[in-house]
Protein backbone atom coordinates (compact mmCIF):
# COMPACT_ATOMS: atom_id res chain seq x y z
CA UNK A 1 0.00 0.00 0.00
CA UNK A 2 1.40 3.29 -0.75
CA UNK A 3 1.39 5.55 2.33
CA UNK A 4 1.19 9.10 0.48
CA UNK A 5 -1.39 7.72 -2.10
CA UNK A 6 -5.02 7.38 -1.92
CA UNK A 7 -6.62 5.16 0.48
CA UNK A 8 -8.48 2.33 -1.34
CA UNK A 9 -11.93 2.41 -1.06
CA UNK A 10 -13.51 -0.36 1.52
CA UNK A 11 -15.08 -3.09 0.18
CA UNK A 12 -19.01 -3.22 0.28
CA UNK A 13 -20.02 -4.77 3.79
CA UNK A 14 -22.83 -7.42 3.64
CA UNK A 15 -25.49 -7.15 5.96
CA UNK A 16 -26.96 -9.50 8.33
CA UNK A 17 -29.98 -10.64 5.93
CA UNK A 18 -28.03 -11.40 3.21
CA UNK A 19 -25.75 -13.63 5.49
CA UNK A 20 -28.76 -15.52 6.84
CA UNK A 21 -30.51 -16.16 3.91
CA UNK A 22 -31.12 -20.04 2.82
CA UNK A 23 -30.13 -19.37 -0.83
CA UNK A 24 -26.57 -18.60 0.31
CA UNK A 25 -26.78 -21.84 2.55
CA UNK A 26 -27.40 -24.61 0.07
CA UNK A 27 -25.00 -22.44 -2.30
CA UNK A 28 -22.47 -23.30 0.26
CA UNK A 29 -23.82 -26.34 0.66
CA UNK A 30 -23.46 -27.65 -2.92
CA UNK A 31 -19.71 -26.48 -3.52
CA UNK A 32 -18.66 -28.18 -0.63
CA UNK A 33 -19.97 -31.30 -1.54
CA UNK A 34 -17.47 -34.23 -0.76
CA UNK A 35 -15.76 -36.05 -3.60
CA UNK A 36 -16.61 -39.38 -4.10
CA UNK A 37 -13.83 -41.63 -5.37
CA UNK A 38 -14.27 -44.36 -7.57
CA UNK A 39 -14.95 -48.23 -5.98
CA UNK A 40 -11.06 -49.12 -5.44
CA UNK A 41 -12.36 -52.14 -3.61
CA UNK A 42 -11.31 -54.75 -6.84
CA UNK A 43 -8.74 -55.26 -8.04
CA UNK A 44 -9.31 -55.08 -11.29
CA UNK A 45 -10.62 -52.05 -11.63
CA UNK A 46 -7.62 -50.61 -9.25
CA UNK A 47 -5.12 -52.13 -11.88
CA UNK A 48 -7.21 -50.92 -14.97
CA UNK A 49 -6.97 -47.37 -13.45
CA UNK A 50 -3.18 -47.66 -12.63
CA UNK A 51 -2.82 -48.88 -16.65
CA UNK A 52 -5.02 -46.02 -17.57
CA UNK A 53 -2.70 -43.44 -16.09
CA UNK A 54 0.55 -45.08 -17.09
CA UNK A 55 -0.45 -45.09 -20.81
CA UNK A 56 -1.68 -41.02 -20.27
CA UNK A 57 1.65 -40.80 -18.63
CA UNK A 58 3.35 -42.67 -21.65
CA UNK A 59 1.53 -40.63 -24.17
CA UNK A 60 2.62 -37.24 -22.59
CA UNK A 61 5.95 -38.44 -22.90
CA UNK A 62 5.89 -39.21 -26.77
CA UNK A 63 3.93 -36.19 -27.72
CA UNK A 64 7.11 -34.39 -25.51
CA UNK A 65 9.62 -36.72 -28.16
CA UNK A 66 7.31 -36.18 -31.39
CA UNK A 67 7.78 -32.68 -30.53
CA UNK A 68 11.38 -32.61 -29.75
CA UNK A 69 11.73 -34.91 -33.02
CA UNK A 70 9.81 -32.68 -35.75
CA UNK A 71 11.10 -28.95 -34.57
CA UNK A 72 10.59 -26.55 -36.69
CA UNK A 73 10.74 -28.66 -39.84
CA UNK A 74 8.16 -28.19 -42.54
CA UNK A 75 7.81 -32.08 -42.73
CA UNK A 76 6.70 -33.84 -39.32
CA UNK A 77 6.57 -37.32 -38.35
CA UNK A 78 3.72 -38.59 -36.44
CA UNK A 79 3.79 -41.05 -33.22
CA UNK A 80 0.14 -41.61 -33.51
CA UNK A 81 0.56 -44.97 -34.12
CA UNK A 82 2.52 -46.07 -30.60
CA UNK A 83 0.40 -43.81 -28.73
CA UNK A 84 -1.81 -46.47 -25.88
CA UNK A 85 -4.80 -43.81 -25.75
CA UNK A 86 -6.55 -43.37 -29.62
CA UNK A 87 -7.76 -40.76 -29.44
CA UNK A 88 -5.19 -38.61 -28.02
CA UNK A 89 -7.61 -36.61 -25.86
CA UNK A 90 -5.08 -33.30 -25.25
CA UNK A 91 -4.13 -33.57 -28.78
CA UNK A 92 -4.16 -30.24 -30.74
CA UNK A 93 -5.16 -31.98 -33.88
CA UNK A 94 -8.91 -31.99 -34.55
CA UNK A 95 -11.06 -35.14 -34.78
CA UNK A 96 -12.20 -34.22 -38.34
CA UNK A 97 -8.38 -33.67 -39.58
CA UNK A 98 -7.22 -35.63 -42.17
CA UNK A 99 -4.09 -38.53 -42.10
CA UNK A 100 -2.78 -37.65 -45.73
CA UNK A 101 -0.90 -40.91 -45.28
CA UNK A 102 -3.99 -43.04 -45.03
CA UNK A 103 -6.21 -41.08 -47.20
CA UNK A 104 -6.06 -41.52 -51.15
CA UNK A 105 -8.39 -38.68 -52.09
CA UNK A 106 -7.92 -35.20 -51.08
CA UNK A 107 -10.68 -33.24 -49.84
CA UNK A 108 -9.35 -29.74 -50.93
CA UNK A 109 -7.81 -30.72 -54.72
CA UNK A 110 -9.65 -29.17 -57.16
CA UNK A 111 -12.20 -31.14 -59.53
CA UNK A 112 -10.41 -31.62 -62.90
CA UNK A 113 -12.01 -32.03 -65.85
CA UNK A 114 -12.92 -35.64 -66.98
CA UNK A 115 -10.26 -36.73 -70.05
CA UNK A 116 -12.18 -39.13 -71.63
CA UNK A 117 -15.82 -40.14 -71.95
CA UNK A 118 -16.38 -43.20 -69.54
CA UNK A 119 -17.98 -45.47 -72.46
CA UNK A 120 -15.95 -43.81 -75.43
CA UNK A 121 -18.75 -41.43 -76.06
CA UNK A 122 -20.91 -38.94 -74.23
CA UNK A 123 -24.65 -37.46 -75.59
CA UNK A 124 -26.91 -38.63 -77.88
CA UNK A 125 -28.50 -37.66 -81.54
CA UNK A 126 -26.47 -34.81 -82.67
CA UNK A 127 -25.18 -33.98 -79.65
CA UNK A 128 -23.38 -36.93 -79.21
CA UNK A 129 -19.57 -36.54 -78.31
CA UNK A 130 -16.59 -39.38 -79.20
CA UNK A 131 -13.16 -40.07 -78.04
CA UNK A 132 -11.98 -37.95 -81.43
CA UNK A 133 -13.65 -34.54 -80.37
CA UNK A 134 -10.72 -32.22 -80.64
CA UNK A 135 -11.25 -30.95 -76.98
CA UNK A 136 -11.09 -34.44 -75.19
CA UNK A 137 -7.97 -35.05 -76.91
CA UNK A 138 -6.96 -32.11 -75.93
CA UNK A 139 -7.30 -32.77 -72.57
CA UNK A 140 -5.71 -36.22 -72.73
CA UNK A 141 -2.64 -34.69 -74.39
CA UNK A 142 -2.30 -32.49 -70.95
CA UNK A 143 -2.77 -35.45 -69.08
CA UNK A 144 0.34 -37.61 -71.12
CA UNK A 145 2.42 -34.94 -70.61
CA UNK A 146 2.57 -36.34 -66.60
CA UNK A 147 4.83 -39.44 -68.26
CA UNK A 148 7.43 -37.10 -68.95
CA UNK A 149 10.81 -36.76 -67.55
CA UNK A 150 10.59 -35.43 -63.66
CA UNK A 151 12.83 -32.83 -64.75
CA UNK A 152 10.19 -31.15 -67.18
CA UNK A 153 7.82 -29.04 -65.21
CA UNK A 154 4.81 -29.47 -67.00
CA UNK A 155 2.58 -27.29 -64.43
CA UNK A 156 -1.02 -27.82 -63.44
CA UNK A 157 -2.49 -28.28 -66.94
CA UNK A 158 -5.31 -29.92 -66.23
CA UNK A 159 -6.55 -27.86 -63.55
CA UNK A 160 -6.45 -25.16 -65.86
CA UNK A 161 -8.34 -27.19 -68.13
CA UNK A 162 -5.50 -26.64 -71.00
CA UNK A 163 -6.21 -28.35 -74.47
CA UNK A 164 -3.08 -29.38 -76.51
CA UNK A 165 -3.32 -30.23 -79.91
CA UNK A 166 -1.89 -33.44 -81.78
CA UNK A 167 1.11 -31.68 -83.40
CA UNK A 168 1.83 -29.34 -80.12
CA UNK A 169 1.97 -32.40 -78.14
CA UNK A 170 4.44 -34.35 -80.31
CA UNK A 171 6.58 -31.74 -80.57
CA UNK A 172 6.86 -31.56 -76.64
CA UNK A 173 7.40 -34.62 -76.57
CA UNK A 174 10.44 -35.21 -78.84
CA UNK A 175 11.71 -32.02 -77.47
CA UNK A 176 12.09 -33.80 -74.08
CA UNK A 177 13.23 -36.83 -75.54
CA UNK A 178 15.77 -35.19 -77.23
CA UNK A 179 16.77 -32.80 -74.02
CA UNK A 180 16.95 -36.22 -71.98
CA UNK A 181 19.63 -37.68 -74.90
CA UNK A 182 21.57 -34.34 -74.76
CA UNK A 183 21.81 -34.61 -70.89
CA UNK A 184 23.01 -38.13 -70.80
CA UNK A 185 25.44 -37.00 -72.96
CA UNK A 186 26.99 -34.06 -71.23
CA UNK A 187 26.70 -36.22 -68.03
CA UNK A 188 28.62 -39.24 -70.05
CA UNK A 189 30.89 -36.39 -70.71
CA UNK A 190 31.99 -35.09 -67.21
CA UNK A 191 32.28 -38.29 -65.73
CA UNK A 192 34.36 -40.21 -68.49
CA UNK A 193 36.43 -37.34 -69.55
CA UNK A 194 39.14 -34.96 -68.74
CA UNK A 195 38.49 -31.32 -69.86
CA UNK A 196 40.94 -27.99 -69.74
CA UNK A 197 42.89 -28.05 -66.46
CA UNK A 198 40.16 -30.41 -64.75
CA UNK A 199 39.93 -34.32 -64.54
CA UNK A 200 36.91 -36.35 -64.43
CA UNK A 201 36.70 -38.61 -61.34
CA UNK A 202 37.95 -41.54 -62.27
CA UNK A 203 41.55 -39.46 -62.49
CA UNK A 204 40.56 -37.68 -59.28
CA UNK A 205 40.49 -41.15 -57.39
CA UNK A 206 43.90 -42.10 -58.85
CA UNK A 207 45.29 -38.78 -58.10
CA UNK A 208 44.21 -39.25 -54.45
CA UNK A 209 45.37 -42.41 -54.17
CA UNK A 210 48.98 -41.23 -55.34
CA UNK A 211 48.70 -38.81 -52.32
CA UNK A 212 47.10 -41.57 -50.04
CA UNK A 213 50.15 -44.10 -50.70
CA UNK A 214 52.81 -41.77 -50.23
CA UNK A 215 54.36 -40.95 -53.48
CA UNK A 216 52.94 -37.10 -53.62
CA UNK A 217 52.94 -34.65 -50.49
CA UNK A 218 50.44 -33.17 -52.37
CA UNK A 219 49.29 -31.70 -55.24
CA UNK A 220 49.62 -27.86 -55.95
CA UNK A 221 47.85 -27.06 -59.47
CA UNK A 222 47.95 -26.95 -62.97
CA UNK A 223 51.29 -25.80 -64.81
CA UNK A 224 50.41 -26.73 -68.22
CA UNK A 225 47.99 -27.89 -70.76
CA UNK A 226 47.68 -29.47 -74.02
CA UNK A 227 45.56 -31.19 -77.23
CA UNK A 228 46.09 -34.55 -75.31
CA UNK A 229 47.33 -33.65 -71.36
CA UNK A 230 46.92 -31.85 -68.36
CA UNK A 231 50.54 -31.33 -66.71
CA UNK A 232 50.09 -31.05 -62.83
CA UNK A 233 52.67 -29.41 -60.18
CA UNK A 234 53.05 -31.95 -56.98
CA UNK A 235 55.62 -32.46 -53.61
CA UNK A 236 56.85 -35.70 -54.38
CA UNK A 237 57.16 -38.08 -51.09
CA UNK A 238 58.45 -41.63 -51.28
CA UNK A 239 58.24 -44.96 -52.78
CA UNK A 240 60.25 -48.26 -51.25
CA UNK A 241 61.88 -49.17 -55.05
CA UNK A 242 63.32 -45.97 -55.96
CA UNK A 243 63.77 -41.93 -54.45
CA UNK A 244 60.93 -39.66 -55.55
CA UNK A 245 62.55 -36.35 -56.43
CA UNK A 246 61.14 -33.28 -54.54
CA UNK A 247 59.60 -31.65 -56.94
CA UNK A 248 57.22 -33.99 -59.96
CA UNK A 249 54.63 -33.34 -61.97
CA UNK A 250 51.77 -35.43 -62.98
CA UNK A 251 50.83 -35.84 -66.66
CA UNK A 252 47.13 -37.00 -67.12
CA UNK A 253 46.12 -37.84 -70.54
CA UNK A 254 43.12 -36.56 -71.36
CA UNK A 255 40.82 -39.50 -71.83
CA UNK A 256 38.66 -37.76 -74.56
CA UNK A 257 38.55 -39.49 -77.65
CA UNK A 258 38.80 -36.52 -79.90
CA UNK A 259 42.38 -35.96 -80.35
CA UNK A 260 43.31 -39.54 -80.39
CA UNK A 261 41.54 -41.05 -83.30
CA UNK A 262 43.21 -39.32 -85.50
CA UNK A 263 46.38 -40.01 -84.09
CA UNK A 264 46.61 -43.54 -84.19
CA UNK A 265 48.54 -44.09 -87.09
CA UNK A 266 51.28 -43.15 -84.18
CA UNK A 267 50.42 -46.25 -82.46
CA UNK A 268 49.01 -48.95 -84.26
CA UNK A 269 51.63 -49.09 -87.26
CA UNK A 270 54.19 -49.52 -84.26
CA UNK A 271 55.55 -53.18 -83.68
CA UNK A 272 55.76 -53.06 -79.67
CA UNK A 273 52.42 -52.08 -79.15
CA UNK A 274 50.92 -53.08 -82.89
CA UNK A 275 49.07 -56.60 -81.25
CA UNK A 276 48.15 -54.75 -77.87
CA UNK A 277 46.07 -51.90 -80.07
CA UNK A 278 44.03 -53.81 -81.81
CA UNK A 279 42.65 -55.98 -79.02
CA UNK A 280 41.79 -52.55 -76.68
CA UNK A 281 38.81 -50.76 -76.73
CA UNK A 282 39.51 -46.75 -77.90
CA UNK A 283 39.68 -45.82 -73.99
CA UNK A 284 42.27 -48.28 -72.82
CA UNK A 285 44.56 -47.25 -75.80
CA UNK A 286 44.63 -43.89 -73.96
CA UNK A 287 46.43 -45.62 -71.08
CA UNK A 288 48.91 -47.08 -73.91
CA UNK A 289 49.99 -43.94 -74.67
CA UNK A 290 50.91 -43.36 -71.36
CA UNK A 291 52.99 -46.53 -71.63
CA UNK A 292 54.50 -45.48 -74.90
CA UNK A 293 56.01 -42.60 -73.49
CA UNK A 294 57.27 -43.89 -70.35
CA UNK A 295 59.19 -46.27 -72.51
CA UNK A 296 60.75 -43.88 -74.93
CA UNK A 297 61.74 -41.96 -72.15
CA UNK A 298 63.73 -44.50 -70.48
CA UNK A 299 65.24 -45.51 -73.94
CA UNK A 300 66.10 -41.72 -74.13
CA UNK A 301 67.76 -41.44 -70.62
CA UNK A 302 69.55 -44.72 -71.02
CA UNK A 303 71.02 -42.34 -73.73
CA UNK A 304 71.77 -39.61 -71.15
CA UNK A 305 69.21 -37.30 -73.33
CA UNK A 306 68.06 -34.30 -71.54
CA UNK A 307 64.43 -35.42 -70.30
CA UNK A 308 62.45 -35.95 -67.22
CA UNK A 309 62.92 -39.00 -65.15
CA UNK A 310 59.90 -41.45 -64.77
CA UNK A 311 58.62 -42.34 -61.34
CA UNK A 312 55.63 -44.13 -61.76
CA UNK A 313 52.38 -44.84 -64.24
CA UNK A 314 49.20 -45.75 -63.02
CA UNK A 315 47.05 -45.84 -66.12
CA UNK A 316 46.98 -43.04 -67.83
CA UNK A 317 49.00 -40.52 -65.50
CA UNK A 318 52.40 -40.35 -65.93
CA UNK A 319 54.53 -38.87 -62.99
CA UNK A 320 57.99 -37.59 -63.66
CA UNK A 321 60.63 -35.66 -62.53
CA UNK A 322 59.86 -31.60 -62.92
CA UNK A 323 62.37 -29.27 -65.22
CA UNK A 324 62.45 -26.35 -63.43
CA UNK A 325 62.98 -25.13 -59.44
CA UNK A 326 60.69 -23.54 -56.96
CA UNK A 327 57.45 -24.25 -58.59
CA UNK A 328 58.16 -22.31 -61.30
CA UNK A 329 58.89 -24.07 -64.87
CA UNK A 330 61.20 -24.19 -67.40
CA UNK A 331 60.05 -22.29 -70.06
CA UNK A 332 59.22 -23.38 -73.31
CA UNK A 333 62.02 -22.97 -76.50
CA UNK A 334 59.45 -20.73 -77.91
CA UNK A 335 59.08 -18.53 -74.71
CA UNK A 336 62.62 -18.06 -73.72
CA UNK A 337 64.19 -14.66 -74.05
CA UNK A 338 67.56 -16.33 -75.78
CA UNK A 339 70.56 -14.21 -77.12
CA UNK A 340 72.03 -15.11 -80.55
CA UNK A 341 74.66 -17.10 -79.06
CA UNK A 342 72.40 -19.03 -76.71
CA UNK A 343 69.87 -19.61 -79.70
CA UNK A 344 72.98 -20.68 -81.71
CA UNK A 345 74.15 -23.48 -78.76
CA UNK A 346 70.40 -24.09 -78.66
CA UNK A 347 70.43 -24.91 -82.80
CA UNK A 348 73.39 -27.51 -82.38
CA UNK A 349 72.17 -29.25 -79.43
CA UNK A 350 68.59 -30.01 -80.95
CA UNK A 351 70.72 -31.63 -84.01
CA UNK A 352 72.94 -33.11 -81.73
CA UNK A 353 69.75 -34.82 -79.76
CA UNK A 354 68.06 -35.67 -82.65
CA UNK A 355 71.32 -37.36 -84.02
CA UNK A 356 71.46 -39.03 -80.78
CA UNK A 357 67.71 -40.34 -80.44
CA UNK A 358 68.36 -42.04 -84.18
CA UNK A 359 71.51 -43.81 -83.35
CA UNK A 360 71.31 -44.33 -80.15
CA UNK A 361 67.12 -44.21 -78.98
CA UNK A 362 66.35 -45.51 -82.45
CA UNK A 363 63.48 -43.51 -82.48
CA UNK A 364 62.09 -40.81 -83.96
CA UNK A 365 60.31 -37.58 -82.13
CA UNK A 366 57.80 -37.59 -84.07
CA UNK A 367 56.74 -34.13 -83.19
CA UNK A 368 59.67 -31.81 -82.47
CA UNK A 369 59.13 -27.82 -82.58
CA UNK A 370 59.75 -25.57 -80.01
CA UNK A 371 56.64 -26.07 -78.07
CA UNK A 372 57.83 -29.62 -76.82
CA UNK A 373 61.64 -28.04 -75.78
CA UNK A 374 62.70 -26.90 -73.12
CA UNK A 375 65.35 -24.12 -71.61
CA UNK A 376 66.88 -24.58 -68.64
CA UNK A 377 70.43 -24.37 -67.21
CA UNK A 378 71.26 -23.21 -70.69
CA UNK A 379 70.36 -26.78 -71.88
CA UNK A 380 67.78 -27.86 -74.03
CA UNK A 381 65.23 -30.60 -72.64
CA UNK A 382 63.21 -32.61 -74.58
CA UNK A 383 59.72 -33.47 -73.86
CA UNK A 384 56.62 -34.80 -74.84
CA UNK A 385 57.54 -38.45 -76.58
CA UNK A 386 54.42 -39.76 -76.40
CA UNK A 387 54.22 -39.97 -80.14
CA UNK A 388 57.75 -40.78 -80.77
CA UNK A 389 58.55 -44.17 -83.17
CA UNK A 390 61.06 -45.99 -84.60
CA UNK A 391 62.34 -45.34 -88.04
CA UNK A 392 60.84 -48.34 -89.25
CA UNK A 393 57.42 -47.60 -88.88
CA UNK A 394 55.59 -46.82 -92.30
CA UNK A 395 55.70 -43.21 -91.44
CA UNK A 396 58.78 -43.03 -89.49
CA UNK A 397 61.15 -41.24 -92.03
CA UNK A 398 58.40 -38.42 -93.05
CA UNK A 399 57.86 -37.63 -89.12
CA UNK A 400 61.79 -37.65 -89.13
CA UNK A 401 61.86 -34.79 -92.43
CA UNK A 402 58.58 -32.51 -90.87
CA UNK A 403 61.04 -32.54 -87.22
CA UNK A 404 63.72 -31.64 -89.34
CA UNK A 405 61.62 -28.34 -91.31
CA UNK A 406 60.35 -27.49 -88.22
CA UNK A 407 63.63 -26.95 -86.66
CA UNK A 408 64.88 -25.39 -89.41
CA UNK A 409 61.78 -23.06 -90.08
CA UNK A 410 62.27 -21.74 -86.18
CA UNK A 411 66.00 -21.35 -86.56
CA UNK A 412 65.24 -19.11 -89.79
CA UNK A 413 62.43 -17.40 -88.23
CA UNK A 414 64.58 -16.19 -85.59
CA UNK A 415 67.61 -14.97 -87.73
CA UNK A 416 65.52 -13.21 -89.28
CA UNK A 417 64.11 -11.10 -86.52
CA UNK A 418 67.72 -10.41 -85.15
CA UNK A 419 68.47 -9.19 -88.53
CA UNK A 420 65.33 -6.76 -88.67
CA UNK A 421 65.95 -5.89 -85.49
Amino acid sequence: MDPWGSAAPAPPTCSLSDVMSEELARQLEEENQPYEYPDTTSDLMLAQMLQMQFDREFDDQLRREEKKFNGDSKVSISFENYRKVHPYEDSDSSEDEVDWQDTRHDPYRAEKPQTNPRRGFTGKGKNITTKHDEVMCGRKNTARMDNFAPEVHVGDGLGMDLKLSNQVFNSLKQHCYSEQRRSAKLHEKKEHSTAEQAVDPRTRLLMYKLVNAGVLENINGCISTGKESVVFHADGGSLEEQPVPDEVVLKVFKTTLNEFKNRDRYIKDDYRFRERFSKLNPRKVIRLWAEKEMHNLARMKKAEIPCPDVVLLRKHILVMSFIGKDHVPAPKLKDAELSAEDMKNAYYQVLHLMQQMFQECNLVHADLSEYNMLWHHRKVWLIDVSQSVEPTHPHGLEFLFRDCRNVATVTTGFLLGNVAS
